[in-house]
């Protein structure tokens, strides 16, 4: 039997999905009861981030206005280019040099975007994925974090879904066949 191959040192990205507006503004069509639980673990991980120097990649949703968009065929209109909803809510606005933004127009914020070569790039392997809905963009997004050779971890407190019962489905299946979910102490350790 051969042995697995050693894995090299762990350099941990931040990656806050849809951290906008139409999830975490009342009135919203996207916002939901309990959303608010995600926010200040989210904060805890960023701060985290920030005072070691890790990298922080707002993944946000946005659509162009006046163009077909092939989601239109499930989803009514949104977070369209410079539109309220698609707005970075509250504090979550990128801010100092290790923070970048990755507009995604799917689900997935490795679908059809940079962030793979970005985050190979920079040489990191292994991401901390946060924000809503767990059963949505954000499986999506661990799943292609996975096909495309990143470590995904995800921090239980800093993901949820107005579908509970799809949300811990989908955190079993990614902690079973994808990457790990763990508790927010160990997601602060991982970005030291």
């Amino acid at each position: 039997m051969t042995e697995r191959p050693q894995a090299e040192r762990p350099k941990t990205a931040l990656l806050l999905v849809d951290v906008i507006n139409s999830f975490f503004e009342r009135g919203h069509p996207n916002y939901y009861e309990g959303v608010e639980d995600v926010l200040d673990p989210m904060r805890r991980l960023r701060e985290a981030a920030r005072a070691s120097g890790a990298i922080t990649v707002h993944a946000v949703e946005r659509h162009r206005p006046g163009f077909d968009d092939f989601e239109w065929r499930k989803l009514p209109i949104h977070h369209l280019e410079d539109a309220h909803d698609a707005d970075f809510f509250a504090d979550f606005r990128p801010e100092g040099e290790n923070e970048t933004t990755v507009c995604k127009r799917r689900f997935s914020a490795f679908f059809a975007t940079d962030l793979a070569l970005f985050l190979t790039e920079q040489k990191v392997n292994r991401v901390i994925v946060a924000g809503v809905k767990t059963n949505v963009c954000i499986r999506a997004t661990a799943q292609d974090a996975f096909a495309n050779g990143f470590e995904p971890v995800l921090v239980r407190e800093a993901t949820n879904s107005n579908r509970p019962h799809l949300a811990a489905a989908s955190l079993e299946d990614i902690d079973r066949y994808m990457g790990r979910v763990v508790g927010l102490e160990e997601g602060l350790e991982m970005l030291k």
